[in-house]
């Protein structure tokens, strides 16, 4: 147990570094990009040509392998910005605040494509565009916030200031997760209950459950991968001037 504590320390005080971070994320990538390529490829094929029609819903339904993932790894991002807050606050982790700058214009991105690819599902099934559903709201008040922490960190000329600001923002905003994955429950809405369940059976079939079970993973790894390239960029724009850095520059010249 004390090694494997010793271990996590270690490895956290590693991820605090800019250099350590570079260089590993730069193996990484290759291997990530392909696993997100190849996932993204079969889960999608195999959803959109393999998978069986709905029974009332028809083809449109097919879009769930587009909806649901983006909808998930945006919840996800979310709540990775909201405990890379509070670690920055605590515990001053520059990484953190740098993990939170890079991640919301992600994040930010795959909650508009699960309102845009919801509005799309919508239209043929509830016969509107949009309505003020709960599920819809709260999203799109994650959307907001994601928003704000982008505008936030845009409005301030000192790095450090911007990192506590978006912090504490992204902590406060984590109060929507709940309300997005339950209102559901807890509201009469339009939008349908999970599909997915973890501990009890999923009420989707089997033959399309398999193919969004692949789609929601090559999310997360396209999730991953721009992911670290967006925070290599950024660590490059903070540490260009940086003796380490230039070594990496010129050694890869």
């Amino acid at each position: 147990m004390n090694k494997l504590l010793d271990a996590i320390k270690v490895f956290y005080h590693k991820l605090g570094s800019y250099p350590w971070f570079y260089s590993i994320s730069s193996k990484l990538l290759p291997i990530a990009s392909i696993l997100a390529f190849l996932f993204f490829v079969i889960g999608i094929i195999w959803g959109i040509f393999y998978s069986p029609s709905d029974a009332i819903q028809g083809d449109i339904y097919r879009i769930i392998y587009m909806h649901v993932p983006a909808a998930s790894v945006a919840q996800s991002i979310y709540f990775a910005l909201a405990i890379a807050g509070f670690v920055y606050v605590v515990w001053k982790m520059k990484m953190a605040g740098l993990f939170i700058k890079a991640m919301a214009p992600i994040g930010a991105s795959f909650t508009l494509l699960a309102l845009v690819s919801g509005a799309i599902w919508g239209q043929p099934t509830w016969g509107t565009w949009w309505v003020w559903d709960a599920r819809l709201t709260s999203t799109l008040v994650l959307l907001l916030f994601y928003l704000a922490i982008i505008g936030l960190y845009s409005s301030f000329d000192n790095k450090k200031s911007a990192d506590q600001a978006v912090s504490i923002l992204a902590m406060v905003g984590a109060i929507n997760l709940p309300i997005i994955k339950k209102s559901v429950d807890w509201w009469n809405t339009l939008h349908q209950p999970s599909s997915i369940r973890v501990f009890e059976e999923s009420t989707i079939s089997s033959e399309m459950l398999f193919p969004l079970l692949v789609c929601i993973l090559a999310f997360y790894l396209i999730v991953f991968v721009f992911g670290l390239m967006a925070m290599r960029a950024e660590i490059a724009t903070r540490e260009m001037n940086k003796d380490w850095f230039k070594k990496i520059v010129i050694n890869n010249d």
